[in-house]
């Protein structure tokens, strides 16, 4: 917003109907602008945002942390059980 002075002092350098208009346009300008500036809740609404996603993403790693555990347990015990049964056949040939 400018000034009383401000436009005052384009008045005396443009004229009163050259004045009036530019005032004009750089109040709307200055109106769009503010419109596209962050204010503190935007900036709040995109953090939590952030962070939904954050603990979404969290809960899925841990989910597929514990199928992880349970495929490799799985086929840790498919080996044992596999290396037992050719020890036991190897001991009845001998």
């Amino acid at each position: 917003m400018l000034r009383f002075d401000d436009s005052k002092k384009l008045e005396k350098a443009f004229g009163e109907e050259a004045a009036a208009t530019l005032v004009h346009v750089l109040e709307k300008m200055s109106e769009d602008s503010k419109r596209e500036l962050a204010t503190k809740a935007d900036l709040e609404n995109g953090l939590t945002a952030v962070r939904s996603d954050m603990e979404k993403l969290e809960l899925r790693m841990e989910k597929m942390e514990l199928r992880l555990k349970h495929d490799l347990t799985l086929r840790l015990g498919a080996m044992m059980a596999a290396a037992i049964a050719i020890v036991a056949a190897l001991v009845k040939l001998l």
